[in-house]
């Protein structure tokens, strides 16, 4: 049940970043548009996704980003990323999970249910350092296909769209769990 929630997830956040973000930033900046997205929500996913479930997360991860490509790729697109997509579809799946056991090696674990209460400020940060590992895989993976004159844009778009997709995932969950909890108190008074 699980993969399965991390999967439906995965392809309905991608769904709004490639139906709304996308084409909104294809006007602005139509150069980096096809590699990174300025607002990525699947990454909120993969950071929460891993936080709830560790290293369990990385076959639904795969699962969904191969479905989302599938769904919401144009042909092009996937043709063009191709060689690459492979390994950019691995490294995405695995960030999360190895920006976590960064943080676990350095003695502080914070996936669910290792404290009582989430410390949000570190589920950023982790998903800050997931975002860098990312950006810097994803930037290698496709540096044939982006070219040196656009690479640190690239980087810089990737590092940015992932962390603001998971602020943006995570004031979600936030305000939804906040009227799930007045909706079951409204209820029984």
């Amino acid at each position: 049940m699980n993969f399965l929630i991390v999967v439906a997830a995965y392809i309905f956040s991608h769904a709004i970043t490639a139906l709304v973000v996308t084409p909104v930033q294809g006007f602005f900046l139509p150069e980096y548009t096809v590699f990174a997205s300025l607002i990525y929500l699947p990454h909120g996913i993969r950071v929460l996704a891993t936080w709830a479930f560790g290293w369990r997360a990385i076959p639904a991860l795969v699962c969904g980003v191969c479905m989302s490509a599938w769904l919401f790729s144009p042909t092009e697109d996937l043709a063009f990323l191709e060689p690459a997509l492979l390994m950019g579809i691995l490294i995405g799946a695995f960030s999360a999970f190895l920006a976590f056991e960064l943080v676990r090696g350095v003695g502080y674990v914070h996936y669910f249910g290792s404290s009582k209460k989430p410390n949000w400020k570190v589920l950023i940060m982790i998903g800050a350092i997931s975002s860098i590992i990312n950006s810097l895989g994803q930037t290698l993976v496709y540096s044939g296909l982006i070219g040196l004159g656009k690479a640190s844009g690239t980087l810089a778009i990737y590092a940015a769209g992932d962390l603001v997709g998971l602020v943006v995932c995570m004031t979600v969950l936030m305000f939804y769990f906040r009227w799930a909890r007045w909706f079951n108190l409204s209820r029984r008074s």
